[in-house]
């Protein structure tokens, strides 16, 4: 499960890292939550990278009305190929989701401590992401996507059982390059990272609020005076 990431490089550096071109100024973002704008990286019509701002939940192309429809924010990579709401997507429309850390929560009701999570060799990382295009007979369009997700390897596991699929530079160009119309040749690469290479770090309990937003929400938890 992924329900919040943070992306807070600029876009210059995002725009280096993705080898694609510069998009509009943005801020940083410390607590991008689903049904939010979010940008991705996909290729275009000729074939090359760009940016684009799309909305995170994907709604496949099929529902009638997405008001009555629950936007799917994950994707199993273990099963999306075969689910009808992924399966087109996973073929045709692959993507690059630009973050600097994710959020998992440990703990019960009431008492959920929000984790950071960031890659220890690089600020700025790819999850592996679906997008669609929604289609209303009003001409309307909504473009949208999820987070492909896997099982959490040894240094995630102890605060949750799944983690982000995350890409290795290297294998970007495979993952965006749909050519083949097929999601064989990419399987391979939904699998979790090495042991060793994330971090983990508690951090400001306001996470939870979707409006919440600012560098403060990276400070770590003040302890509570018994």
């Amino acid at each position: 499960m992924c329900a919040r990431y943070s992306l807070t490089s600029s876009p210059q550096a995002v725009s280096r890292a993705f080898d694609c071109a510069a998009s509009d100024d943005f801020p940083p973002r410390y607590n991008i939550a689903p049904t939010q704008p979010v940008s991705i990286v996909r290729l275009d019509a000729k074939g090359e990278r760009e940016l684009r701002l799309v909305r995170w939940g994907l709604i496949p192309s099929w529902v009638k009305d997405p008001r009555a429809y629950g936007a799917l924010i994950n994707a199993r990579s273990e099963t999306a190929a075969g689910k009808p709401s992924f399966r087109g997507p996973m073929r045709h429309r692959r993507c690059l989701i630009p973050a600097t850390g994710y959020y998992e929560w440990t703990g019960g009701r009431g008492a959920k401590k929000p984790h950071l999570i960031k890659l220890k060799d690089q600020e700025l990382f790819a999850m592996a992401g679906l997008w669609e295009t929604w289609l209303g007979g009003d001409g309307s369009e909504i473009e949208t996507m999820a987070i492909l997700t896997t099982e959490a390897n040894g240094d995630v596991a102890p605060i949750h059982e799944r983690m982000p699929v995350i890409l290795e530079r290297h294998n970007y160009d495979r993952w965006l390059d749909c050519s083949s119309g097929s999601a064989t040749g990419v399987l391979d690469l939904l699998r979790p990272l090495p042991e060793g290479r994330v971090t983990a770090t508690a951090v400001n309990p306001k996470i939870g609020d979707p409006a919440a937003e600012g560098p403060d929400l990276h400070q770590p938890p003040i302890p509570t005076l018994l």
